[in-house]
């Protein structure tokens, strides 16, 4: 093989550019990455250029279910106490393949990954709407959405008072392995 590095880039790429599903006990059902993060990932692993993934990912939720290519409708942020909750990209954070819970450099074999800690919104101000999805966003307002995953069960937040939140291994997706 004349450069093994670019088989592995190229079988990489093909499990990140695959349908990202979730197992029955998460919080969604189904996760795509979006038509932005499959171009940057084939731009990165095909074209040389960088991936520039963000140091830190803003967990948004949306009132519609999600696609790869829909840009979504996010929970307003004006007079509700919504804002998109900061998680940092890193092995204390985010579980590694072999398991839920892990903080070491993934060596497992079924390609999924969850949350580590708690992810919690501040108590609603007023209506949120009907909460359909999750989006893994690399801004903590507009930015891009790179990773979209539609929840089991929608979350109602009709007025104030209500908190969204997800325990730690709850917000679970996989890239498809096969």
């Amino acid at each position: 093989m004349k450069n093994p590095l670019r088989f592995l880039t190229l079988a990489l790429f093909l499990a990140i550019t695959s349908l990202i599903t979730l197992p029955a006990q998460a919080a969604g059902t189904t996760g795509v990455l979006t038509d932005y993060a499959e171009n940057k990932v084939i731009d990165a692993l095909i074209r040389g250029q960088t991936l520039g993934a963000p140091a830190t990912w803003y967990v948004a939720l949306f009132t519609d279910t999600c696609s790869d290519s829909a840009a979504g409708t996010e929970v307003s942020t004006t007079g509700t106490a919504y804002a998109r909750q900061a998680v940092t990209a890193s092995l204390a954070n985010w579980a590694g393949t072999q398991g839920a819970g892990t903080t070491v450099a993934s060596s497992g074999t079924n390609a999924t990954t969850s949350n580590n800690g708690v992810i919690t919104w501040s108590a609603s101000t007023a209506a949120w709407g009907t909460v359909q999805s999750v989006g893994l966003m690399d801004s903590s307002t507009a930015g891009n959405r790179w990773i979209c995953i539609n929840l089991t069960a929608s979350l109602s937040v009709p007025g104030s008072g209500y908190t969204i939140s997800f325990a730690a291994g709850q917000l679970s997706f996989q890239l498809d392995s096969n």
